[in-house]
């Protein structure tokens, strides 16, 4: 069972009972919610691995939600359940940052693989945060005169135009781009140039 969590959002009892089993039973950890009001409201934004809305709610709405949430700037995945007659309001919830839609009445796989889909995504960005957070540390690691070598490396420079632009030795700078190398874990220089533009 992963252990991020679906919420699933609902202002129909039943709609929320039957979500659950079907999720439940699909192996994810699932909680339920009567309103998006109530989620905002009683949930830590942490253990959220994705959420589950209806579009259609009395007080806050799916798409408003989803506009929260975005003002909130959570990357939180959100699917979101909609009537037939609802398909533009979907679509527009898609525009704010919603990850899929779903027409009633669905197919039980539809839902489930949209929500695998959705924790993999959650997945994902959450393995490239902590990866930045790492190349970020790594690069708070290097002294002064390595960060202006670490540029000039990114901007394609050569040793010796990096030696000449820093009034260096070319051997000095060589010393220099070696530790930038060890300090930024990095096994060449390609590896070591994605490393900082992913940053950028």
């Amino acid at each position: 069972m992963s252990s991020q969590v679906v919420h699933v959002i609902d202002d129909d009892s039943e709609v929320l009972q039957a979500l659950a089993f079907l999720l439940t039973a699909s192996g994810f950890a699932v909680q339920v919610h009567e309103s998006a009001t109530v989620f905002l409201e009683g949930c830590s934004r942490n253990d959220v691995g994705c959420i589950v809305t209806d579009i259609r709610m009395p007080g806050m709405d799916g798409l408003q939600l989803q506009r929260r949430l975005l003002a909130e700037r959570s990357h939180i995945p959100v699917i979101i359940m909609t009537g037939h007659a609802d398909v533009a309001l979907a679509v527009e919830a898609m525009k704010a940052g919603a990850v899929d839609f779903i027409e009633k009445p669905f197919d039980n796989k539809v839902l489930v693989n949209a929500v695998k889909s959705a924790l993999a995504r959650q997945n994902d960005a959450r393995e490239r945060g902590q990866r930045s957070a790492e190349i970020r540390g790594r690069m708070d690691l290097l002294s002064e005169r390595e960060r202006q070598v670490l540029d000039g490396l990114v901007a394609g420079k050569s040793n010796k135009i990096i030696a000449y632009d820093l009034s260096l030795s070319a051997r000095t700078v060589e010393g220099y781009r070696a530790s930038v190398m060890a300090k930024m874990q990095a096994h060449s220089l390609s590896g070591l140039i994605r490393m900082v533009l992913v940053q950028e």
